[in-house]
């Protein structure tokens, strides 16, 4: 029989994740998705059961939160993440989100892409205003601590997570804009380098009730010492820490 090989987490064991928390964490796969095994990975360091969420599907059983990775979800053909709004789970990822429950998302790429699409969150992602695609290791400041997957940062903080698209730019009226704004609804800011053109230089927002937040880079790939940014970047790890503290804490 052919064995298979489980490779160790290279993890700081000074971070504070969650060994064996019972949160059950939803990674959904579309056709074209690229970084849901990444992303699995990263719920796993931090301490979930990983639960694969196939996108035909119609049962997101039973788990605590979802995240949609990145990858170019059919093609990305007609616009990024515009098919992959209609996908049967994705009714089922709307309702929950804004269910009384307000299940949690996470967005990343792609994913902030098909929760706008979704209208789960307001705006829309467009091309790069260089229209290259871009794969860089990016700084961030953390603008909003309040949502559920954001809990273990600290206000202002500046993290350095990978970053690499090609429909990156976020836009928005100005309206929604000014919104976001006076609502301190953008959790994440570039900082130093707006590397996209995304208005008022945001990476990342959320929804009105803290529990659906979308962001263009990539905190899956910042998760363990070793492979991070500069190769010992682990900022990433506190999108899944976060969010598992706050589940357990609201399940007591």
């Amino acid at each position: 029989m052919p064995r298979t090989v489980e490779f160790p987490f290279l993890v700081d064991n000074t971070l504070p994740t969650f060994p064996d928390s019972g949160v059950k964490i939803g990674v959904v796969t579309f056709p074209g998705t690229l970084d849901d095994r990444d992303a699995a990975r990263a719920a796993r360091i931090a301490g979930a059961e990983v639960v694969p969420l196939w996108h035909a599907d119609d049962s997101l059983q039973d788990v605590d939160a979802v995240i949609i990775p990145g990858g170019f979800s059919y093609g990305d053909y007609l616009r990024a993440g515009a098919i992959a709004r209609f996908a049967p789970m994705m009714d089922k990822i709307v309702d929950a989100a804004n269910s009384d429950a307000k299940l949690p998302v996470l967005g990343i790429c792609n994913g902030f892409q098909i929760l706008t699409e979704s209208h789960l969150l307001p705006g829309s992602m467009i091309k790069n205003n260089h229209l290259h695609f871009i794969c860089r290791d990016q700084q961030l400041k953390v603008e909003n601590v309040d949502t559920r997957w954001t809990g273990l940062y600290e206000q202002d903080q500046t993290i350095t997570i990978p970053l690499k698209n090609q429909d990156g730019q976020y836009v928005a009226d100005q309206k929604t804009l000014d919104a976001l704004e006076a609502e301190g609804r953008v959790v994440f800011r570039y900082e130093g380098l707006n590397p996209n053109g995304s208005r008022n230089n945001i990476a990342g927002i959320t929804n009105e009730a803290g529990n659906v937040v979308g962001l263009m880079p990539h905190p899956e790939h910042a998760v363990e010492k070793g492979f991070g940014p500069d190769h010992t970047g682990t900022d990433g790890i506190y999108f899944f820490t976060s969010v598992i503290k706050h589940l357990l804490e609201a399940s007591k």
